[in-house]
């Protein structure tokens, strides 16, 4: 039987030292989560540079970059339970510890294999961001501001991912990408350390009255293993999964790694440049991320919205693909809206919730999420693997022209499962 939790009271809206626990609290969490997206899309700005440093072919260069994305992967389901039996401060101290072991492995490396050892560390450690981020909000804060913290973490984890472009770009030019990478692990030790002592799993553990009474309803701490069985069984889960795999993983292997080197070696921008126009995709998804919400909100369709969006995505690679060659503010811009349409996938999250049962929507969200990070994980050393071959034959403009049809056409395939996306949405149109 569930312990019994003290009444809700409402005058925690008024109480200063409330509100300041929960600021900082909130802080701590997003500091995390902006640093999960950093150490994402981070080597898009250094994939030169580490391929000089270790003398390593591309495909390596693209397994290493995506050892991220294989732990994050394998790391969703364990993660969702060590969530209900840990809670995310313990999940946050954990995570940060190994997140810094990791970052100063990865620039303190004498060989790849070393560096793929910490960046196997990283995402072990910054895999418990979001899920802590959505549990430290649904306790913290009243229910009917879920999803609008949830749309602002979104937002604070893209610009993290932002700061990793144009910015890191400029930084390894007066530094090293290995004191950079120095440097973050000493932050997310911090990080983890702040975790520890500031960060409450539920204010009531702070001594504070409970906020949300429904926040720990229906999942409970048992029975992971079956609701992994009913979701995994449910046909209507597996389409936003392949939605994911497709959208996310393309733009996971763009933004994440490919963008820079593709900007610099065919279109021959200088790396700051270059990371300029990575920074200004990731600042377009960090705000479709809101607006693809607010869309669908306003327009009562989820579904609708989703293929919308995720069809425009795979259509704004043709100029890439024709190789059309732009002034620089046209390719800023179309840099900027290609990333205002990738967030279409991100309704994937809802819609599994809402096409499985209510107390199973965790575990539905993780799910469809492995797709994403699956398929970027596929994508960035085939990228890497294709880029050698093209390099091997004396062909590496070919080699790019079919590394970017391979991105390319995992948003088309993406785009066309979510037209076996079904929707249920309560007093909504699917």
């Amino acid at each position: 039987m569930a312990p019994s939790r003290p009444p809700t009271d409402r005058r925690f809206t008024t109480d200063r030292r409330f509100t300041t626990a929960r600021g900082l609290i909130l802080a701590v969490v997003l500091a995390s989560y902006v640093l999960s997206f950093f150490h994402r899309t981070a080597p898009a700005s250094i994939a030169g540079e580490v391929t000089r440093a270790f003398g390593i072919p591309r495909a390596v260069m693209g397994t290493l970059a995506a050892t991220y994305f294989y732990v994050y992967t394998l790391m969703q389901v364990p993660v969702g339970v060590l969530a209900d039996a840990w809670g995310p401060r313990r999940l946050l101290t954990v995570g940060g510890l190994l997140a810094g072991i990791g970052s100063l492995t990865f620039g303190l490396a004498p060989t790849w294999e070393v560096a793929a050892v910490g960046r196997t560390l990283v995402g072990i450690g910054v895999s418990v961001a979001f899920l802590s981020a959505l549990k430290i909000n649904a306790t913290w804060f009243p229910a009917r501001s879920f999803a609008s913290l949830n749309g602002v973490t979104l937002l604070a984890g893209n610009l993290g991912a932002v700061v990793a472009g144009a910015p890191l770009a400029w930084a390894v030019t007066v530094t090293s990408w290995r004191s950079v990478f120095a440097g973050l692990g000493v932050l997310s030790l911090a990080i983890g350390v702040a975790s520890w002592f500031i960060v409450r799993d539920r204010p009531e553990d702070a001594g504070f009255p409970v906020v949300n009474p429904h926040a720990f309803e229906g999942g409970g701490r048992t029975g992971w293993t079956g609701a992994l069985r009913e979701v995994a069984a449910n046909p209507a889960t597996w389409p936003g999964f392949l939605v994911n795999m497709g959208v996310a993983g393309a733009f996971f292997a763009f933004a994440g790694l490919w963008a820079v080197p593709y900007l610099v070696e065919v279109h021959g921008m200088s790396q700051v440049l270059a990371g300029q126009h990575g920074s200004l995709l990731l600042l377009g998804v960090a705000v479709g991320a809101v607006l693809v919400g607010v869309l669908s909100d306003r327009l009562g369709s989820r579904v609708g919205v989703m293929r919308a969006f995720t069809v425009a995505f795979a259509l704004s690679w043709t100029p890439w693909l024709l190789d059309v060659r732009w002034p620089l503010p046209a390719t800023l811009a179309w840099f900027g809206l290609m990333g205002l349409l990738i967030p279409g996938f991100t309704l994937t999250w809802t819609v599994a919730k809402e096409v499985n049962r209510p107390q199973f929507s965790g575990m539905a969200t993780a799910m469809v999420n492995v797709g994403g990070f699956l398929g970027g994980g596929i994508l960035q050393p085939l990228i890497g693997w294709q880029l050698d071959l093209g390099r091997t034959a004396g062909q590496p403009g070919a080699a790019w022209s079919r590394a970017l049809a391979i991105m390319a056409g995992s948003a088309a395939l993406g785009a066309a499962f979510s037209f076996l996306v079904r929707g249920r949405v309560r007093g909504m149109l699917p």
